[in-house]
């Protein structure tokens, strides 16, 4: 589904069970899928860090798809609107390509995986683009500028018009 031709204003369609999302020009929400987590966070720099595919083995697996969409926000801009004490974690080190432990924050209703946060990303919390309540930021500002482990892309998937493009992890020397 195509998200409407004026990028410049908010799409937020009807999309799970929550309806209150919004989106301003620096600022907007990310609903898990039932409603009951809402966070906000920066839509520009610098709190707004990056934003990239990912088809590392790890991804595939958590997200039940052949890739993640994400983004990388400072953790000083990431703020909890509603439902922090609804967050379950899950974290492991041993398919890592860091070798650190990443630690998963999901909606303990609904299962959404709101961020993921590690210490090869110190000061900051990952999110995936899915997550975000209004849909033209996701061809927007939140457009993925980088690529990683394009070497376990599936062949059906051509790739990111215009992104850096990383064989193992764009972020950390060891991936």
């Amino acid at each position: 589904m195509a998200a409407t031709a004026d990028k410049s204003k908010p799409y937020i369609p009807l999309a799970g069970g929550a309806s209150d999302g919004w989106s301003k020009e620096n600022e907007a929400t990310a609903t898990c899928f039932c409603g009951t987590v809402q966070l906000s966070f920066p839509t520009e720099g610098p709190g707004l860090i990056d934003s990239f595919v990912c088809n590392c083995t790890d991804c595939r697996k958590i997200t039940a798809s052949m890739f993640a969409t994400n983004f990388v926000v400072a953790d000083a801009g990431l703020r909890h609107v509603r439902g922090r004490d609804a967050l379950r974690t899950f974290a492991q080190s041993r398919t890592v390509a860091s070798g650190h432990a990443m630690t998963n924050h999901f909606c303990g209703t609904c299962g959404t995986l709101m961020y993921r946060v590690g210490a090869g990303f110190p000061g900051c919390s990952i999110l995936r683009v899915g997550t975000v309540d209004d849909f033209n930021l996701h061809d927007t500002k939140l457009r993925p500028r980088v690529e990683q482990f394009v070497k376990d892309r599936v062949s059906w998937f051509a790739g990111v018009d215009g992104a850096r493009k990383f064989d193992g992890s764009a972020y950390s020397a060891k991936g």
